[in-house]
This record gives structure tokens, sequence and C-alpha cells, in this order.
């Protein structure tokens, strides 16, 4: 079904431009955040861990540094995710993650060792 929009006369042009941009302006905000972080955010990742500081766990930005030059780190951090795990980083366990998919668990994997870049 499409909706027509009528502008009643009178309705300066600029109005219609200042709405626009604000509408562009937060999709383009939202797009700013790079979507491994996104994904993180919405799966409670950020509820034990942070980007540049400890928490509960290690922070993102270590986990990068731990596994930088590692070829198979994305495997080794997708079954962390996935089925949880304790004693790399100490002995509070990291809960598993069964409902995360594979694709977003890639995703916020990759976005960790590039080193949780904020943009």
């Amino acid at each position: 079904m499409k909706r027509v929009v009528r502008l009643k006369r009178g309705v300066p042009a600029a109005c219609i431009g200042l709405g626009l941009y604000v509408v562009a302006s937060t999709a383009a905000f939202a797009a700013d955040a790079p979507r491994g972080m996104t994904i993180a955010r919405s799966n409670a990742c950020m509820g034990c861990h942070a980007v540049d500081r400890k928490l509960v766990g290690p922070s993102f930005q270590q986990i990068a540094g731990k596994y930088k030059g590692d070829p198979q780190a994305p495997g080794k951090l997708s079954k962390k995710v996935k089925d949880g795990g304790s004693g790399v980083w100490g002995a509070i366990p990291m809960p598993s993650h069964p409902a995360m998919s594979d694709a977003d668990i890639r995703t916020v994997v990759d976005w960790v060792l590039a080193g949780a870049p904020s943009k």
C-alpha cells in the first residue's frame, strides 16, 4: 500500500529538509558502529567485556592482542563463544551462547580480532 503525503501550503522547504536531515543523521550514526560491536551489544557481551578495559572478562583489545598472528584464532574464539568455557583468562567461566548464529559469532570474533575498532 502506498502512502501519499500532501503538504499544506505555506510549509517551508527548510522544514522538510531539516526532517530529512534528522532521519539521515540518525541512520548514519547507527551505521557508524561496526556490525561486530552492534551484535556484541545485543547479545549481552558487553556485560562482561569492554572494548578497552577488563570487566568480568578480558577487554576485547586484550583478546585481540593475545591471539594476534594466530591463524587458528577465529575458530578457537568462535567455539569459545558458542560453547563457553574457562581457564584461559582465569577461574570465572564464560557462559555459552548457543542461541547466537554462527554468522553473528564470526562477525563479533572478526571485529574483536581486528582490535575492536569503534568505527
